[in-house]
């Protein structure tokens, strides 16, 4: 795939997520502490709120809640000269809705490398915390690669993926660094960005704008208002989540749950046009409607929401070509 540039540009939902595993298989190293570049390395902070808005408006489809609480909220932290606290966002969602898509690029947008930035830091439970016996070890690891981090760059982004794949408990060694004190352990952290991201809260929100949809209110009519209260009664109601009886959920240190909407017919089409455009060819009526016929929807009557979103239309597209 060829690599991306600063600016609102066409580029595939499947970058997210194979973008954030590589660079995290990339950076992930344990034996030390310092920055990727060496101790002195310069923060690549450079925030693109324009170009950001930009991807977002055009390329990610169904989402117009997700889009307006991450650029309002990102736009007020980074503005504020002295933050109290770091931000942390919590993404919840069906399959395929952009939540990977998100989070590349918020990397990519603020920060000059991108996913590849010494700065931002991605964790998968499969790849870094495979092994639930060596939980107190990837503890004390988590714990120690966070803060040596913040010493090296105060603008880090830290990204944890399939939080409901994460052992309850070891996200709970971040909840000093979340909080509002001014140094945790001789190092400042309140300028900091931390991502969760779980389809945890899913179904949830997939059956409230069923609901929606069945009593013909338009999908831009659901505010955050009537999701949060379910999202959060997941997060509590799963025991293999990484915030299950954590003192993070006690202690309200999530700045917001950000909802993701299932996607209908007419957002996998979008996702369809978005590829080809990246791929540098026309709209072609036949492979839109091949992908579309070759996608699942649900539920069984209605046939309304993508049972992956838009997260196999990349590699679909390739069989109708």
């Amino acid at each position: 795939m060829a690599a991306v540039t600063r600016g609102c540009r066409p580029w595939g939902l499947l970058l997210g997520l194979l973008g954030l595993v590589s660079a995290a298989a990339a950076a992930w190293d344990l034996t030390s502490l310092r920055c990727n570049f060496g101790a002195f390395c310069e923060c690549d902070f450079r925030p693109d709120f324009q170009g950001l808005e930009c991807d977002l408006a055009q390329h990610l489809a169904g989402q117009h809640l997700a889009r307006a609480l991450v650029v309002k909220a990102l736009k007020a932290f980074v503005q504020d000269p002295a933050p109290t606290k770091p931000l942390v966002l919590s993404l919840h969602g069906w399959t395929g809705t952009g939540k990977s898509y998100v989070s590349s690029l918020l990397a990519h947008y603020l920060f000059r490398g991108g996913l590849r930035s010494p700065h931002v830091h991605h964790f998968s439970p499969v790849i870094h915390f495979p092994h639930p016996g060596h939980l107190e070890r990837y503890k004390k690891d988590l714990k120690s690669w966070v803060q040596g981090n913040l010493t090296a760059c105060s603008r880090s982004l830290f990204l944890f993926d399939e939080m409901d794949k994460m052992a309850p408990g070891l996200i709970e060694v971040l909840r000093p660094f979340l909080g509002s004190s001014w140094v945790v352990y001789g190092t400042n952290y309140r300028k900091a960005i931390f991502i969760f991201i779980s389809n945890t809260g899913g179904e949830q929100i997939n059956q409230l704008v069923l609901e929606a949809w069945r009593s013909r209110r338009e999908r831009e009519e659901i505010r955050l208002q009537e999701l949060e209260p379910v999202i959060s009664q997941a997060l509590l109601d799963n025991p293999n989540h990484g915030f299950w009886r954590s003192g993070i959920m006690e202690e309200h240190l999530l700045d917001a749950l950000v909802p993701f909407l299932p996607l209908q017919r007419h957002h996998v089409q979008h996702c369809v046009l978005n590829e080809l455009a990246q791929l540098g060819l026309e709209p072609r009526d036949e492979v839109v409607q091949a992908v579309l016929d070759g996608t699942t929807f649900f539920p069984e009557d209605e046939q309304l929401f993508s049972s992956n979103g838009c997260k196999t239309v990349a590699s679909r597209i390739a069989f109708f070509l």
